[in-house]
Protein backbone atom coordinates (compact mmCIF):
# COMPACT_ATOMS: atom_id res chain seq x y z
CA UNK A 1 0.00 0.00 0.00
CA UNK A 2 1.39 3.33 -1.05
CA UNK A 3 -0.45 6.17 0.64
CA UNK A 4 -3.42 5.87 3.05
CA UNK A 5 -5.89 8.05 1.07
CA UNK A 6 -8.55 7.01 -1.14
CA UNK A 7 -7.60 7.50 -4.74
CA UNK A 8 -9.90 8.45 -7.64
CA UNK A 9 -10.33 5.11 -10.13
CA UNK A 10 -10.44 6.32 -14.22
CA UNK A 11 -12.45 3.49 -16.28
CA UNK A 12 -9.69 3.45 -19.47
CA UNK A 13 -10.63 0.22 -21.52
CA UNK A 14 -13.75 -1.39 -22.37
CA UNK A 15 -14.61 -4.91 -24.30
CA UNK A 16 -17.63 -7.03 -24.72
CA UNK A 17 -18.34 -9.94 -26.40
CA UNK A 18 -22.00 -10.26 -26.02
CA UNK A 19 -25.38 -11.30 -27.69
CA UNK A 20 -25.40 -7.89 -29.40
CA UNK A 21 -21.97 -7.90 -31.06
CA UNK A 22 -18.53 -8.81 -30.71
CA UNK A 23 -16.95 -6.12 -29.30
CA UNK A 24 -17.81 -3.14 -26.63
CA UNK A 25 -18.69 -0.20 -29.24
CA UNK A 26 -21.27 -2.47 -31.60
CA UNK A 27 -22.71 -4.26 -28.41
CA UNK A 28 -23.96 -0.96 -26.54
CA UNK A 29 -24.91 0.80 -30.32
CA UNK A 30 -26.86 -2.10 -31.03
CA UNK A 31 -28.41 -1.85 -27.18
CA UNK A 32 -28.79 1.76 -28.11
CA UNK A 33 -30.62 0.68 -31.55
CA UNK A 34 -33.06 -1.56 -29.70
CA UNK A 35 -31.80 -5.33 -31.38
CA UNK A 36 -32.84 -7.99 -29.68
CA UNK A 37 -30.18 -10.70 -29.01
CA UNK A 38 -32.85 -12.89 -28.13
CA UNK A 39 -33.50 -16.18 -30.83
CA UNK A 40 -33.86 -20.05 -31.44
CA UNK A 41 -30.96 -22.17 -29.29
CA UNK A 42 -28.82 -23.47 -32.13
CA UNK A 43 -25.87 -24.84 -29.57
CA UNK A 44 -27.73 -27.62 -29.31
CA UNK A 45 -31.07 -29.57 -30.08
CA UNK A 46 -33.95 -28.28 -27.98
CA UNK A 47 -36.27 -31.07 -29.69
CA UNK A 48 -39.02 -31.84 -26.64
CA UNK A 49 -37.56 -29.02 -24.28
CA UNK A 50 -39.45 -26.47 -22.41
CA UNK A 51 -37.49 -23.79 -23.01
CA UNK A 52 -36.21 -22.92 -27.12
CA UNK A 53 -35.12 -19.47 -26.45
CA UNK A 54 -31.85 -18.10 -25.49
CA UNK A 55 -29.00 -14.82 -26.28
CA UNK A 56 -26.10 -16.58 -27.75
CA UNK A 57 -23.29 -15.11 -28.92
CA UNK A 58 -23.06 -15.18 -32.99
CA UNK A 59 -20.32 -15.56 -34.83
CA UNK A 60 -17.84 -15.64 -32.63
CA UNK A 61 -14.46 -17.62 -33.70
CA UNK A 62 -12.36 -18.61 -30.98
CA UNK A 63 -9.87 -20.31 -33.08
CA UNK A 64 -9.11 -17.00 -35.13
CA UNK A 65 -9.40 -14.64 -32.19
CA UNK A 66 -7.12 -17.10 -29.63
CA UNK A 67 -5.76 -19.44 -32.23
CA UNK A 68 -6.44 -22.86 -32.93
CA UNK A 69 -4.13 -24.46 -30.01
CA UNK A 70 -5.17 -22.17 -27.52
CA UNK A 71 -8.41 -22.40 -28.06
CA UNK A 72 -9.40 -26.36 -27.82
CA UNK A 73 -7.99 -26.62 -24.49
CA UNK A 74 -10.11 -23.96 -22.85
CA UNK A 75 -13.88 -23.89 -22.27
CA UNK A 76 -15.98 -21.17 -23.82
CA UNK A 77 -16.43 -19.28 -20.96
CA UNK A 78 -12.54 -18.23 -21.14
CA UNK A 79 -12.46 -18.08 -24.81
CA UNK A 80 -15.20 -15.30 -24.41
CA UNK A 81 -12.77 -13.81 -21.59
CA UNK A 82 -9.83 -13.46 -23.24
CA UNK A 83 -11.25 -11.73 -26.38
CA UNK A 84 -13.15 -9.27 -23.88
CA UNK A 85 -9.95 -8.22 -21.84
CA UNK A 86 -7.70 -8.31 -25.42
CA UNK A 87 -9.90 -5.77 -26.31
CA UNK A 88 -10.11 -3.53 -23.32
CA UNK A 89 -6.36 -3.44 -23.05
CA UNK A 90 -5.86 -2.69 -26.70
CA UNK A 91 -8.53 0.46 -26.27
CA UNK A 92 -7.01 1.47 -23.27
CA UNK A 93 -3.66 1.88 -25.07
CA UNK A 94 -1.92 0.63 -22.55
CA UNK A 95 1.97 -0.67 -22.78
CA UNK A 96 2.33 -3.29 -20.28
CA UNK A 97 5.49 -3.95 -20.67
CA UNK A 98 6.65 -0.95 -19.14
CA UNK A 99 4.59 -0.98 -16.72
CA UNK A 100 5.03 -2.23 -12.67
CA UNK A 101 3.23 -5.49 -13.42
CA UNK A 102 3.31 -6.74 -9.90
CA UNK A 103 0.76 -3.43 -9.32
CA UNK A 104 -1.78 -4.57 -11.85
CA UNK A 105 -4.23 -7.49 -11.30
CA UNK A 106 -7.05 -9.07 -12.16
CA UNK A 107 -10.67 -9.83 -10.73
CA UNK A 108 -12.92 -11.27 -13.28
CA UNK A 109 -15.92 -13.75 -12.33
CA UNK A 110 -18.01 -16.54 -13.90
CA UNK A 111 -21.09 -18.10 -11.75
CA UNK A 112 -20.69 -21.73 -12.96
CA UNK A 113 -17.62 -21.85 -15.22
CA UNK A 114 -16.96 -24.76 -17.61
CA UNK A 115 -20.74 -26.35 -17.70
CA UNK A 116 -20.06 -27.08 -21.65
CA UNK A 117 -17.04 -29.14 -20.59
CA UNK A 118 -18.75 -30.79 -17.79
CA UNK A 119 -21.35 -32.50 -19.51
CA UNK A 120 -18.73 -33.02 -22.55
CA UNK A 121 -16.50 -35.09 -20.28
CA UNK A 122 -19.05 -36.39 -18.15
CA UNK A 123 -20.13 -38.59 -21.29
CA UNK A 124 -17.03 -38.91 -22.81
CA UNK A 125 -15.96 -40.51 -19.30
CA UNK A 126 -19.32 -42.52 -19.25
CA UNK A 127 -18.84 -44.41 -22.73
CA UNK A 128 -14.57 -44.59 -22.46
CA UNK A 129 -14.16 -44.92 -18.47
CA UNK A 130 -13.86 -41.33 -16.45
CA UNK A 131 -9.91 -42.23 -16.25
CA UNK A 132 -9.38 -41.20 -19.90
CA UNK A 133 -11.43 -37.79 -19.85
CA UNK A 134 -8.78 -35.10 -21.14
CA UNK A 135 -6.36 -34.01 -18.84
CA UNK A 136 -7.21 -30.57 -19.36
CA UNK A 137 -10.67 -30.63 -17.48
CA UNK A 138 -10.08 -29.36 -14.09
CA UNK A 139 -8.56 -26.66 -15.54
CA UNK A 140 -11.19 -25.90 -17.95
CA UNK A 141 -13.90 -25.99 -15.96
CA UNK A 142 -13.39 -23.87 -12.62
CA UNK A 143 -14.43 -20.57 -12.18
CA UNK A 144 -11.37 -18.50 -11.63
CA UNK A 145 -9.94 -20.07 -15.59
CA UNK A 146 -10.94 -16.96 -17.04
CA UNK A 147 -9.01 -14.67 -14.24
CA UNK A 148 -6.02 -16.72 -14.54
CA UNK A 149 -5.56 -16.84 -18.46
CA UNK A 150 -6.07 -13.16 -18.75
CA UNK A 151 -3.35 -12.63 -16.10
CA UNK A 152 -1.30 -14.76 -17.86
CA UNK A 153 -1.92 -13.68 -21.37
CA UNK A 154 -0.84 -9.88 -19.81
CA UNK A 155 1.88 -10.57 -17.49
CA UNK A 156 -0.08 -9.14 -14.85
CA UNK A 157 1.40 -10.47 -11.25
CA UNK A 158 -0.66 -8.71 -8.87
CA UNK A 159 -3.84 -9.76 -7.34
CA UNK A 160 -5.94 -12.48 -9.38
CA UNK A 161 -8.98 -12.87 -8.29
CA UNK A 162 -12.46 -14.19 -8.78
CA UNK A 163 -15.57 -13.67 -6.88
CA UNK A 164 -18.25 -16.29 -7.36
CA UNK A 165 -21.53 -14.48 -6.46
CA UNK A 166 -23.96 -15.57 -8.86
CA UNK A 167 -25.60 -13.30 -10.45
CA UNK A 168 -24.04 -10.46 -8.58
CA UNK A 169 -20.38 -11.66 -9.16
CA UNK A 170 -19.30 -9.47 -12.48
CA UNK A 171 -20.48 -5.87 -10.72
CA UNK A 172 -18.26 -7.82 -7.15
CA UNK A 173 -15.61 -8.14 -9.28
CA UNK A 174 -15.30 -4.90 -10.88
CA UNK A 175 -15.93 -3.36 -7.40
CA UNK A 176 -13.35 -5.12 -5.65
CA UNK A 177 -10.62 -4.19 -8.34
CA UNK A 178 -12.39 -0.73 -7.80
CA UNK A 179 -11.39 -1.27 -4.13
CA UNK A 180 -7.77 -2.63 -4.75
CA UNK A 181 -6.75 0.65 -6.61
CA UNK A 182 -8.80 3.20 -4.91
CA UNK A 183 -7.43 1.70 -1.64
CA UNK A 184 -3.83 1.74 -2.97
CA UNK A 185 -2.78 -1.62 -3.51
CA UNK A 186 -2.62 -1.67 -7.25
CA UNK A 187 -2.09 1.17 -10.22
CA UNK A 188 -3.86 -1.10 -12.93
CA UNK A 189 -6.99 -3.88 -12.59
CA UNK A 190 -8.31 -6.02 -15.38
CA UNK A 191 -12.06 -6.70 -13.78
CA UNK A 192 -15.45 -7.98 -15.20
CA UNK A 193 -17.11 -11.54 -15.88
CA UNK A 194 -17.60 -14.48 -18.22
CA UNK A 195 -20.45 -16.69 -18.89
CA UNK A 196 -21.34 -19.32 -21.32
CA UNK A 197 -24.26 -22.25 -19.92
CA UNK A 198 -26.29 -22.40 -23.12
CA UNK A 199 -26.11 -25.75 -22.59
CA UNK A 200 -28.73 -28.86 -22.05
CA UNK A 201 -27.75 -29.31 -18.23
CA UNK A 202 -27.52 -25.28 -17.87
CA UNK A 203 -30.81 -24.34 -19.37
CA UNK A 204 -32.28 -27.78 -18.08
CA UNK A 205 -31.41 -27.00 -14.64
CA UNK A 206 -33.17 -22.84 -14.52
CA UNK A 207 -36.15 -24.53 -16.14
CA UNK A 208 -36.17 -26.93 -13.19
CA UNK A 209 -36.60 -24.45 -10.62
CA UNK A 210 -39.06 -22.62 -12.88
CA UNK A 211 -37.14 -19.49 -13.33
CA UNK A 212 -36.44 -19.28 -17.14
CA UNK A 213 -39.54 -17.98 -19.68
CA UNK A 214 -40.69 -21.19 -21.91
CA UNK A 215 -42.23 -18.15 -24.03
CA UNK A 216 -41.40 -19.22 -27.80
CA UNK A 217 -41.71 -15.41 -29.44
CA UNK A 218 -38.27 -13.39 -29.00
CA UNK A 219 -39.96 -10.50 -28.51
CA UNK A 220 -42.00 -11.44 -25.40
CA UNK A 221 -39.43 -13.11 -23.55
CA UNK A 222 -37.14 -11.22 -21.53
CA UNK A 223 -39.47 -8.49 -20.93
CA UNK A 224 -38.17 -6.76 -17.70
CA UNK A 225 -40.76 -4.97 -15.51
CA UNK A 226 -43.59 -5.73 -17.98
CA UNK A 227 -46.43 -7.09 -16.17
CA UNK A 228 -46.55 -9.78 -18.43
CA UNK A 229 -42.75 -11.51 -17.93
CA UNK A 230 -42.72 -15.45 -17.16
CA UNK A 231 -38.96 -15.43 -16.24
CA UNK A 232 -35.20 -14.82 -17.50
CA UNK A 233 -33.59 -15.65 -20.68
CA UNK A 234 -29.73 -17.10 -20.41
CA UNK A 235 -27.56 -15.16 -22.18
CA UNK A 236 -23.86 -15.79 -22.30
CA UNK A 237 -20.85 -13.72 -23.02
CA UNK A 238 -18.25 -11.10 -21.22
CA UNK A 239 -17.55 -7.58 -20.21
CA UNK A 240 -14.11 -6.61 -19.28
CA UNK A 241 -13.02 -3.27 -18.10
CA UNK A 242 -9.33 -1.74 -17.59
CA UNK A 243 -9.56 0.59 -14.10
CA UNK A 244 -6.26 2.98 -13.45
CA UNK A 245 -5.63 5.60 -11.00
CA UNK A 246 -6.66 8.73 -12.09
CA UNK A 247 -3.05 10.24 -12.05
CA UNK A 248 -1.69 6.94 -13.59
CA UNK A 249 -4.19 7.36 -16.49
CA UNK A 250 -3.50 11.17 -16.61
CA UNK A 251 0.18 10.46 -16.80
CA UNK A 252 0.41 8.71 -20.51
CA UNK A 253 -2.89 10.85 -21.69
CA UNK A 254 -5.15 7.51 -21.41
CA UNK A 255 -8.79 8.23 -22.74
CA UNK A 256 -11.24 8.50 -19.81
CA UNK A 257 -15.20 7.15 -20.28
CA UNK A 258 -16.05 7.64 -17.04
CA UNK A 259 -14.76 7.72 -13.33
CA UNK A 260 -15.67 4.62 -11.04
CA UNK A 261 -16.94 6.33 -7.73
CA UNK A 262 -18.07 4.14 -5.30
CA UNK A 263 -19.58 0.80 -4.55
CA UNK A 264 -21.73 -1.09 -1.98
CA UNK A 265 -21.58 -5.09 -1.31
CA UNK A 266 -24.32 -6.72 1.12
CA UNK A 267 -26.62 -9.70 1.28
CA UNK A 268 -30.44 -9.73 1.97
CA UNK A 269 -29.67 -13.09 4.36
CA UNK A 270 -33.47 -13.92 3.29
CA UNK A 271 -33.45 -17.54 0.91
CA UNK A 272 -31.32 -19.15 -1.41
CA UNK A 273 -32.77 -17.79 -4.68
CA UNK A 274 -35.34 -15.56 -4.37
CA UNK A 275 -34.50 -11.62 -3.28
CA UNK A 276 -36.45 -10.11 -0.42
CA UNK A 277 -39.86 -9.14 -1.46
CA UNK A 278 -39.40 -5.42 -0.15
CA UNK A 279 -35.91 -5.05 -1.50
CA UNK A 280 -34.50 -4.17 1.82
CA UNK A 281 -30.65 -5.87 0.97
CA UNK A 282 -30.74 -4.09 -2.22
CA UNK A 283 -32.29 -0.48 -1.24
CA UNK A 284 -29.40 -0.90 1.53
CA UNK A 285 -26.73 -1.91 -1.42
CA UNK A 286 -27.56 1.17 -2.97
CA UNK A 287 -27.31 3.60 -0.12
CA UNK A 288 -24.01 2.08 0.72
CA UNK A 289 -22.39 3.19 -2.57
CA UNK A 290 -23.90 6.51 -2.98
CA UNK A 291 -22.24 7.10 0.25
CA UNK A 292 -19.10 5.43 -0.64
CA UNK A 293 -19.28 7.47 -3.58
CA UNK A 294 -20.10 10.93 -1.48
CA UNK A 295 -23.58 10.90 -4.21
CA UNK A 296 -26.93 12.17 -3.23
CA UNK A 297 -29.77 10.10 -4.42
CA UNK A 298 -30.93 13.48 -6.09
CA UNK A 299 -28.07 13.67 -8.22
CA UNK A 300 -28.11 10.49 -9.91
CA UNK A 301 -29.45 10.56 -13.50
CA UNK A 302 -29.70 7.03 -14.83
CA UNK A 303 -30.07 3.22 -13.13
CA UNK A 304 -29.40 0.22 -15.41
CA UNK A 305 -31.36 -2.25 -13.44
CA UNK A 306 -30.83 -5.90 -12.47
CA UNK A 307 -33.82 -5.93 -14.42
CA UNK A 308 -34.32 -10.01 -15.19
CA UNK A 309 -37.74 -10.28 -15.97
CA UNK A 310 -38.74 -12.67 -13.21
CA UNK A 311 -41.92 -11.75 -11.04
CA UNK A 312 -39.72 -11.69 -7.95
CA UNK A 313 -36.58 -9.50 -8.77
CA UNK A 314 -37.81 -6.90 -10.67
CA UNK A 315 -41.01 -6.50 -8.15
CA UNK A 316 -38.50 -5.83 -5.27
CA UNK A 317 -35.83 -4.32 -7.20
CA UNK A 318 -38.30 -1.51 -8.12
CA UNK A 319 -39.31 -1.41 -4.48
CA UNK A 320 -36.08 -0.93 -3.58
CA UNK A 321 -35.39 1.94 -6.07
CA UNK A 322 -38.56 3.98 -5.11
CA UNK A 323 -36.97 3.55 -1.18
CA UNK A 324 -33.90 5.04 -1.93
CA UNK A 325 -35.32 7.41 -4.65
CA UNK A 326 -38.83 8.23 -3.81
CA UNK A 327 -40.29 11.02 -6.03
CA UNK A 328 -37.05 11.71 -7.34
CA UNK A 329 -36.60 8.66 -8.94
CA UNK A 330 -34.48 8.36 -12.24
CA UNK A 331 -34.96 6.75 -15.45
CA UNK A 332 -34.34 2.97 -14.92
CA UNK A 333 -33.25 0.47 -17.41
CA UNK A 334 -32.45 -3.33 -17.77
CA UNK A 335 -30.29 -4.39 -20.87
CA UNK A 336 -31.17 -7.92 -20.13
CA UNK A 337 -34.29 -7.48 -22.52
CA UNK A 338 -31.99 -7.80 -25.13
CA UNK A 339 -28.83 -9.30 -23.89
CA UNK A 340 -31.01 -11.76 -21.58
CA UNK A 341 -28.98 -12.49 -18.43
CA UNK A 342 -25.55 -13.29 -18.32
CA UNK A 343 -25.25 -14.48 -15.02
CA UNK A 344 -21.39 -14.22 -13.97
CA UNK A 345 -21.13 -11.48 -16.80
CA UNK A 346 -24.23 -9.64 -16.37
CA UNK A 347 -22.88 -7.10 -13.92
CA UNK A 348 -19.71 -7.21 -16.10
CA UNK A 349 -21.29 -6.14 -19.21
CA UNK A 350 -23.54 -3.76 -17.54
CA UNK A 351 -21.06 -1.91 -16.32
CA UNK A 352 -19.56 -1.52 -19.59
CA UNK A 353 -22.61 -0.64 -21.34
CA UNK A 354 -23.39 2.19 -17.74
CA UNK A 355 -19.56 3.77 -18.69
CA UNK A 356 -20.95 4.46 -22.20
CA UNK A 357 -24.16 5.93 -21.12
CA UNK A 358 -22.29 7.67 -18.99
CA UNK A 359 -19.62 9.22 -21.02
CA UNK A 360 -22.33 9.53 -24.17
CA UNK A 361 -25.37 10.87 -22.44
CA UNK A 362 -27.50 8.23 -24.12
CA UNK A 363 -29.99 5.92 -21.99
CA UNK A 364 -30.32 2.02 -23.53
CA UNK A 365 -34.45 1.30 -23.50
CA UNK A 366 -36.09 -1.60 -21.97
CA UNK A 367 -37.07 -3.44 -25.44
CA UNK A 368 -40.68 -4.50 -26.11
CA UNK A 369 -42.01 -3.30 -22.92
CA UNK A 370 -45.81 -3.25 -23.05
CA UNK A 371 -48.43 -3.84 -20.27
CA UNK A 372 -46.82 -1.29 -17.21
CA UNK A 373 -47.26 -3.59 -14.20
CA UNK A 374 -48.30 -1.37 -10.79
CA UNK A 375 -45.57 -2.80 -8.99
CA UNK A 376 -42.79 -1.59 -11.15
CA UNK A 377 -43.68 2.08 -11.12
CA UNK A 378 -40.78 3.26 -12.94
CA UNK A 379 -39.96 5.22 -16.04
CA UNK A 380 -38.22 2.10 -17.68
CA UNK A 381 -36.70 3.73 -20.98
CA UNK A 382 -39.54 1.67 -22.76
CA UNK A 383 -38.52 0.81 -26.10
CA UNK A 384 -36.16 3.35 -27.47
CA UNK A 385 -32.86 4.71 -26.40
CA UNK A 386 -33.09 8.44 -25.21
CA UNK A 387 -30.70 11.54 -24.79
CA UNK A 388 -30.00 12.48 -21.37
CA UNK A 389 -27.63 14.28 -19.34
CA UNK A 390 -26.25 10.91 -17.02
CA UNK A 391 -23.84 12.63 -14.87
CA UNK A 392 -24.49 9.84 -12.52
CA UNK A 393 -25.77 6.72 -13.38
CA UNK A 394 -25.63 3.65 -10.73
CA UNK A 395 -25.53 -0.66 -11.98
CA UNK A 396 -27.43 -3.43 -9.91
CA UNK A 397 -26.31 -6.61 -9.51
CA UNK A 398 -28.59 -9.03 -7.57
CA UNK A 399 -27.61 -12.72 -7.30
CA UNK A 400 -28.89 -16.41 -6.16
CA UNK A 401 -27.92 -16.56 -1.96
CA UNK A 402 -28.82 -12.73 -1.81
CA UNK A 403 -25.54 -10.96 -2.92
CA UNK A 404 -26.35 -7.35 -4.10
CA UNK A 405 -24.03 -5.34 -5.62
CA UNK A 406 -24.21 -1.52 -6.67
CA UNK A 407 -21.49 0.09 -8.74
CA UNK A 408 -21.94 4.21 -9.42
CA UNK A 409 -20.43 5.72 -11.99
CA UNK A 410 -19.69 9.48 -13.02
CA UNK A 411 -18.74 11.43 -15.16
CA UNK A 412 -15.09 12.24 -15.57
CA UNK A 413 -14.12 16.00 -14.94
CA UNK A 414 -10.24 17.27 -14.76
Amino acid sequence: MTENKKRRVAITGLGAVTPLGLDAPASFQAALDGVCGIAPITQYDTTGRKVTLAAEVKGFDAAAVLGKREAKHIDRFTQLALAAAAEAVRDSGLDLAHEDTWRAGVSVSSGIGGIDTIETEHTRGEERGFDRISPHFVPMVICNMAAGPIAIAHGLHGICTCPVTACAGGAMAVGDAFRQIRDGYADIMLCGGAEASITPLGIGGFTAMKALTESADPNRASIPFDAERSGFVMGEGAGILVLEELEHAKARGAHIYAELAGYGANCDAYHVTAPAPDGTGAAACMRQALADAGVAPAEVSYINAHGTSTQLNDSAEAAAIRAVFGENTPPVSSTKSMTGHLLGAAGAVEAVFTTLTVERDMLPPTLNYRKADPACQLDVVPNRARAARADVALSNSLGFGGHNAVLVFRKYQA
